[in-house]
């Protein structure tokens, strides 16, 4: 197996947990997220990168968890911020499971695609850098992503949220592959 395979394996074995856990919360709480406006989807993506920086800052957790459940998060409500950004927010829970598992499906593909891109281009330089790094970059992304919201779009250089989006997954998703016990 090259490098590129397995990383793209480790790449949907990732992805297959956080998808394993978006499909039970979905049965417990249904689409509930579909009534998040864009700025308070970015806000939890925010107190989530927050903690896993303050985590490996002081290493100590008060409520017994430790950074990659983090992670997960921030993958799961990265691709909720995609189908959010295509169907727009709702007042009430309008989608059905079946359907936000095949939206999540699409987006998390679309994830995996970019990364085969991007690992191919940047020949695995992801595997050199540290966790924390990662975890800068993200909340570097969500600042990107606040600033733009407050500029209500009117954006002259930037790639858009979809590819800030698509960036948080990506770095999460290798995260969760360099913390695997």
């Amino acid at each position: 197996m090259d490098k590129f395979q397995k990383t793209n394996t480790e790449f949907e074995a990732a992805i297959g947990e956080c998808r394993e856990l978006f499909e039970k919360k979905l049965h417990d709480y249904r689409a509930s997220w579909r009534i998040l406006r864009p700025q308070s989807l970015t806000d939890q993506l925010f107190i989530k990168a927050k903690r896993i920086r303050q985590l490996e800052i002081t290493g100590l957790s008060l409520v017994g968890e430790g950074i990659r459940p983090e992670f997960v998060g921030l993958i799961n409500y990265g691709i909720v911020g995609l189908i959010q950004l295509q169907k727009g927010f709702a007042d009430t829970v309008d989608i059905d499971n079946d359907e936000a598992m095949a939206l999540y499906d699409h987006y998390a593909a679309e994830a995996l695609a970019l990364m085969k891109r991007k690992n191919h281009d940047y020949d695995e330089a992801w595997r050199g850098m540290r966790v924390s790094s990662y975890t800068d970059l993200i909340l570097t992304k969500i600042e990107r992503i606040k600033e733009m919201e407050d500029l209500g779009g009117q954006t002259l250089v930037s790639e858009g949220i979809d590819a800030n989006y698509m960036d948080i997954i990506n770095y999460s998703v290798f995260a969760l592959i360099k913390t695997k016990a």
